[in-house]
């Protein structure tokens, strides 16, 4: 069951989560969130980072799809010094 509270927004832009939400959802300082708007919706999702084991697998997977199109170390080099000439 969603729960349902109001809130303002202060004049820099920031948006108090309420209390009951933040404790239920288990929410801290620092907590990450995306951020969704679709007309006049807002659409806050909280985010954690990756585990080491997910990190490892999602790095596994990235590196199994390279191999499969036949992308070297040479073309994430280039691609890398690419985008950081363009800065």
């Amino acid at each position: 069951m969603a729960n349902i509270a109001t809130t303002k927004m202060s004049s820099k832009g920031q948006v108090v989560i309420p209390e009951e939400i933040r404790k239920r959802l288990n929410l801290k300082k620092g907590s990450q969130f995306v951020v969704v708007s679709e007309k006049d919706v807002v659409i806050l999702k909280a985010i954690s980072p990756p585990s080491m084991d997910e990190f490892d697998a999602l790095i596994a997977d990235a590196r199994k799809k390279a191999k499969e199109v036949g992308m070297k170390r040479s073309d994430i080099e280039a691609a890398i010094a690419d985008v950081r000439g363009r800065k």
